[in-house]
């Protein structure tokens, strides 16, 4: 292995329940903006998971602990697989998002499930998981993570936008970096295609062939949530709670709602981007050309969509550098984007049992 760099396997797991993602990356260490994606995969939950993950939001707090425990194990069992798979010799580190299971921080909550402990003794490495629980003791958000990545990685743009369960954006303000939760995409956008029989809206086709419902809408867009200055964030329980039955009460169709809750995702990311503006666009949200092309016709901003591997593993190598971060003792949580008390090093870093 180059002794001038750092190799890491990064997780990172979404309220989508689309799957794990997996990253092989490498870090230079003199000058962490040389990055390298080399190896990914995204493996998709089998049934028994995402039914088991989508429910856990009810578990009792016994429930919950075995549940980090087994999908610990599992996380290990396919990081695993993924360094067979890839011929990959050598890491020096696992660096785990989990997967959030609560997430209120208001009441001082959050919950990443994936036991490091587990991870490391079943894989054999070290693992640097668990990074948003001292965020939200120090009070802040606990999200988003992803800022400090921006900010150090992707400094050549005004504003790095990604689309995946929910929006969010981050960007430069007077030399401090902002970011924050917009507004949900795929975990809505997904259910209702679902229920056409569809596992997404690709390219946001049906969407775009949907009727547009101007009093849903309006109703989407009062939502108090969208008038709260940041900083922001946004769980599943916020979208069970108040948008799930805000769409059903409309008594609209799928297609209907798909057309009308992707003009509203555009609506709401156009509210927080200035005109001609140079914004990186990730996430699998990032295929949803309808989107896409609203959010253009309501901000003139020039879109730098990426190539596949950052588009879909950019949070997974995002993961990777605050694990890194983290076992240098850097700051990798910033007080300006969750509203934490100071900016600190956030994770708990786990070695296998000897």
């Amino acid at each position: 292995m180059d002794n001038n760099t750092i190799s890491i396997l990064g997780l990172m797991s979404g309220t989508s329940l689309d799957g794990i993602d997996f990253a092989h990356v490498t870090f230079e260490k003199q000058n962490y903006q040389n990055f390298e994606i080399h190896s990914v995969e995204t493996i998709p939950y089998p049934s028994h998971w995402k039914e088991m993950l989508s429910n856990a939001i009810h578990f009792s707090q016994v429930e919950l602990q075995l549940l980090s425990v087994n999908y610990g194990a599992y996380l290990a069992e396919n990081s695993n697989a993924f360094l067979t798979k890839f011929q990959i010799q050598h890491i020096d580190f696992i660096a785990s998002h989990g997967h959030t299971i609560l997430h209120q921080p208001e009441k001082g909550i959050t919950l990443q499930i994936g036991d490091g402990q587990t991870i490391a003794n079943k894989t054999r490495q070290k693992i640097v998981c668990d990074f948003r629980s001292q965020d939200v003791a120090l009070g802040g958000q606990g999200a988003p993570l992803v800022p400090i990545g921006d900010e150090l990685l992707f400094s050549g743009f005004d504003y790095c936008l990604n689309l995946g369960g929910f929006a969010n954006i981050s960007f430069n303000n007077q030399g401090k970096r902002m970011a924050f939760d917009i507004c949900p995409v795929n975990v809505v956008l997904n259910f209702y295609a679902q229920q056409l029989g569809f596992e997404y809206d690709a390219e946001g086709s049906i969407a775009a062939s949907g009727t547009f419902d101007e009093s849903l809408f309006n109703a989407l867009n009062t939502l108090e949530f969208y008038a709260k200055n940041p900083p922001k964030s946004l769980g599943i329980e916020w979208v069970q709670s108040l948008i799930f039955p805000l769409l059903k009460k409309s008594n609209a169709p799928p297609e209907t709602i798909l057309r009308t809750f992707s003009d509203h995702i555009a609506w709401q990311i156009s509210q927080t981007i200035a005109d001609g503006k140079k914004i990186l666009c990730t996430g699998g949200g990032t295929y949803n050309s309808y989107i896409v092309e609203r959010i253009q016709f309501l901000k003139k901003c020039e879109f730098i969509i990426p190539d596949k591997k950052l588009i879909e593993f950019k949070e997974a190598l995002i993961f990777a550098f605050l694990g890194l971060l983290r076992v240098d003792n850097q700051i990798n949580c910033l007080s300006s984007v969750t509203g934490a008390r100071k900016n600190h090093s956030s994770g708990v870093i786990f070695y296998p049992n000897q």
